[in-house]
Formats: structure tokens, sequence, C-alpha cells
């Protein structure tokens, strides 16, 4: 399935969260792990305001944790945003 958001909202996938701490600690599936809000954008829609912001595929964002539309395609889990729902921008 190929997704292709519309207007103002961006397609991203979320980056997993690390099933291991700093410290080399491994966080068995009973851990209530926070959901991470940090992703890459593999689509973006033709709105103006995406435009305004300068995103483009392949940039790492942070996002609103309980912002867009969860999907999955082919296996894989997406979110759909909207713009809004972007916080920042990961260098």
């Amino acid at each position: 399935m190929n997704v292709k958001p519309i207007g103002d909202r961006l397609l991203v996938k979320p980056i997993k969260e690390e099933e291991m701490t700093a410290s080399g600690i491994v966080l068995p599936d009973t851990v209530d792990k926070e959901k991470k809000a940090e992703g890459e954008i593999i689509a973006l829609g033709n709105g103006e305001k995406l435009t305004k912001l300068g995103l483009t595929v392949g940039m790492k964002v942070l996002f609103k944790k309980w912002g867009g539309e969860e999907i999955t395609s082919e296996g894989e889990e997406y979110k759909i945003l909207n713009h809004d729902d972007v916080i920042a921008i990961v260098e």
C-alpha cells in the first residue's frame, strides 16, 4: 500500500524505543514504556503550511506523543500527523 498524505499532513515512521537502557539493562515487555515521539518523515502532503515549516522527506522530527492517526502498512507502523503535531526538527 502506498500512502500519500494530503493537505498539511505528513507520514512519519516512528523511531522504535530502545529495548535497553544506556547502562545496559534490558527492558522486558512488561515494563510500561513511554510512547516515543520521534520519527522520520516518509511523505509530505502538498499543503502550504508544510512548505512554510521547511520540512522534507528524510528529516527526523519530534511530534506530540498522542497526535496523529496510527496506521499499519505492509507490517510497518506509521503515523499520519497534522503539521501542528510536529514540535521540533532533530539534527
